[in-house]
């Protein structure tokens, strides 16, 4: 499939795009300094629980009823189609027994709002300090994972490549991050798998790229890097362009039909495959550039 016949100028149009990377990895920083983030249960421990209800009954009554009828404050929110009549309700750490929580929460629902039938479909409790030290781990297996690319593309190609690929992580990374936090959405496991997936296929982008390279780099000696790697990126285009399209309309369709924690996954997957395409394009290939002719001021060879 042939989807570029012309050669664009990316390389030569750069300047702008960084700046603009810059901006947004600036102002993202700035949103989690001063927004933080919406921990989930799974790091900062407490109950989630699903209910089905057997008729459909405002978020707001539900929450003030269990706010009455336990003492404690839950969160409730209505998942799914409204048809379902499923609701989600999140606390942190009750003062009672954690283990008998989900059994108040059914009698007084069943007392306030004399249902006929109340199901709990799922319930996941995690104590504080179970949430934290998973938290510290999601922290390390990120880290780790960094780490470990930086090594396979070290010696998958050489160290010149392997900056710009480790820089276009930390940009994809920190944009994401800066969404969840504008947006105040949950982070949790299922949003940390989504991080690890977006390093994965934001690499996955950059090699394609950088594999085009180091193969045009042997065939071509006498042309100047920046021509090169500008070949290299529109050679490559179209199969970036349909593997991104396919897994931006995967994750918008599960974004679009999805709740909870897929949507939340989806919402940092669109955001992943977006930046993750872009910094392959204009983070990893000029960063390459660059070292290829400085990188003498820093020690490495040519």
């Amino acid at each position: 499939m042939k989807i570029v016949e012309k050669e664009i100028p990316f390389i030569q149009n750069q300047s702008f795009l960084l700046i603009l990377s810059l901006i947004l990895t600036m102002g993202s920083l700035l949103l989690m300094v001063y927004h933080g983030f919406n921990l989930g249960i799974d790091f900062k421990g407490g109950i989630k629980l699903q209910y089905k209800l057997s008729q459909s009954i405002e978020s707001g009554k539900i929450q003030e009823a269990l706010t009455k009828g336990t003492g404690e404050k839950i969160l409730v929110q209505q998942v799914g189609q409204p048809s379902e009549n499923l609701y989600a309700f999140e606390l942190q750490t009750p003062k009672e027994n954690i283990d008998t929580f989900s059994t108040k929460v059914t009698e007084v629902l069943k007392k306030e709002f004399q249902l006929e039938t109340v199901t709990l479909i799922k319930e996941e409790a995690v104590g504080a300090k179970a949430g934290s030290e998973i938290f510290k781990k999601g922290q390390v297996s990120v880290i780790v994972a960094w780490i470990l690319i930086l090594i396979y593309i070290g010696f998958r190609f050489d160290f010149y490549f392997s900056p710009g690929a480790i820089v276009a992580l930390l940009h994809d990374l920190l944009i994401v991050l800066g969404g969840f936090a504008i947006t105040g959405r949950e982070i949790n496991l299922t949003v940390l798998a989504a991080f690890l997936t977006i390093l994965g296929y934001s690499v996955n982008d950059t090699i394609i790229v950088y594999d085009r390279v180091r193969e045009n780099a042997k065939k071509f000696k006498s042309l100047p890097i920046e021509d090169l790697v500008n070949q290299s990126i529109n050679e490559t285009l179209s199969r970036t362009i349909v593997t991104s399209l396919t897994m931006f309309f995967v994750v918008l369709v599960l974004f679009i039909m999805g709740s909870g924690d897929i949507k939340d996954f989806a919402f940092a997957m669109i955001i992943g495959v977006v930046t993750g395409t872009y910094s392959s394009i204009f983070i990893a290939s000029p960063i390459y550039i660059f070292l290829k002719k400085h990188g003498h001021r820093f020690g490495m060879s040519a």
